[in-house]
């Protein structure tokens, strides 16, 4: 449907024969080559969606680009919950300050309502843009610089501990055992989305975008004692040496997901200790990741990154509050704001005990007052009520309620999203 506002703006979804100029207006957006080779929009039409793909348009040129894609994200607790991913968001520098990201935003937001989908999600490039539209941040990310000769391991090390076993093996194993692996991360990791065919694909070289060089990364597969798939990682090498003759290599993590920590252990200290790699970077893992401690010096792993990284949106309060888990016992009612005016707010019942959860819009009286994008952060555990209150983000209409809140939502481990969309 078309969308005109009184400018002369047009909003609308992409017909097939617009998709290489959508790819174009993408790439001017994000900096990358403006005109796009004929296999690189081949290659990106294979996984787009037209009917989810908008474009703005003024007298025919087009100034703007967003496109979604229905994706499962796991909630705290390990239910699944079916997100509405943005992502190639985009409105050229000539059109800034004029709505055209609000008005795609809203016509996709309301079209994800009327698919039932319970949150939204996104990979934000700038911090500022999308709290303004309720997203909060909800899964941040933490990136390592392992210095491995620091690291106290035994240099004798050469197989794991306990009867497990380690495999160098080939892109057809991983595509084999990976996605099974994975589906058994994200049935109990909260913030981890699911990955389709095509993801797979990508990742062992199938599938390769055109304009992105492949590099075959190495696979290490790790098997417990029983023979049962735990762990896996793909890496690189730089080959570097210095003038003396010393290797100085560096290992780059392109994936590692372990379903046990003692995969996730093995896996790390074989990384550290393959010949000539004087120091590991670890790729985005979740802030609290037991990489460090299980260093005999933890300070031989350097943060190098640490950010936001999943955002989230509630697009069904109710639906999103019961679908996950609760660290406690206990009601809370919820007066939820929400400032982008895009159909969030509304006052919440929230009950739950170890059978479940139950959230339903009630008359009661509000207990504590939230901001819709604060309220995503909580319900993934990234952030406490207590520290929202502290900074005045949160306001408790009953004495205690931050610290009643944070009872419920709060979570052993953080929220971790290893993918970016």
């Amino acid at each position: 449907m078309s969308h005109p506002d009184r400018a002369g703006i047009e909003i609308r979804s992409i017909r097939e024969d617009e998709f290489a100029a959508w790819v174009r207006a993408v790439n001017t957006g994000f900096l990358l080559t403006p005109t796009p080779a004929p296999e690189t929009v081949a290659h990106r039409r294979r996984g787009t969606d037209l009917a989810r793909t908008q474009a703005a348009f003024d007298e025919g040129r087009m100034v703007g680009n967003f496109r979604s894609f229905t994706q499962r994200l796991t909630a705290v607790g390990g239910a699944e919950v079916r997100a509405d991913a943005i992502t190639n968001v985009g409105v050229a520098p000539t059109h800034r300050r004029r709505g055209i990201l609000s008005r795609m935003m809203a016509a996709d937001l309301a079209a994800a309502r009327e698919r039932g989908e319970t949150v939204a999600t996104l990979i934000a490039a700038e911090y500022p843009i999308y709290g303004r539209y309720g997203f909060g941040p909800a899964a941040s990310v933490a990136r390592w610089e392992i210095q491995v000769p620091r690291t106290g391991l035994d240099p004798r090390w050469s197989r794991p501990e306990g009867g497990g076993r380690l495999d160098l093996v080939d892109a057809a194993e991983i595509r084999a055992h990976g996605p099974g692996l994975h589906e058994r991360l994200r049935s109990f990791r909260h913030g981890v989305v699911d990955r389709d065919e095509r993801w797979w694909q990508q990742a062992t070289g199938q599938s390769n975008p055109p304009d992105k060089p492949w590099k075959e990364p190495f696979h290490v597969l790790y098997r417990s004692a029983r023979g049962e798939v735990e762990g896996y990682a793909a890496y690189t090498a730089e080959d570097t040496w210095h003038e003396n003759k010393q290797p100085l290599e560096t290992a780059t993590v392109v994936d590692l997901i372990a379903v046990t920590p003692v995969a996730e252990r093995a896996l790390w200290q074989y990384l550290c200790s393959v010949d000539w790699i004087t120091r590991v970077r670890t790729g985005f893992r979740a802030p609290d990741d037991l990489l460090p401690d299980f260093l005999p010096d933890v300070r031989a792993a350097r943060i190098t990154t640490l950010a936001d990284w999943l955002w989230i949106r509630l697009l069904d309060v109710p639906g999103a509050l019961a679908s996950r888990t609760y660290a406690a016992s206990g009601a809370l009612t919820l007066e939820v704001t929400d400032a982008s005016g895009l159909g969030g707010a509304g006052r919440y019942r929230l009950t739950a005990d170890g059978s479940g959860a139950e959230c339903v819009r009630t008359r009661e009286a509000a207990e504590l007052t939230v901001e819709l994008g604060d309220l995503a952060s909580l319900w993934t555990g990234e952030v406490s009520a207590a520290r929202l209150l502290a900074l005045g983000r949160v306001r408790e209409e009953r004495a205690g309620a931050a610290a009643a809140a944070d009872s419920l939502f709060r979570t052993e481990r953080r929220a971790w999203c290893p993918d970016v969309f």
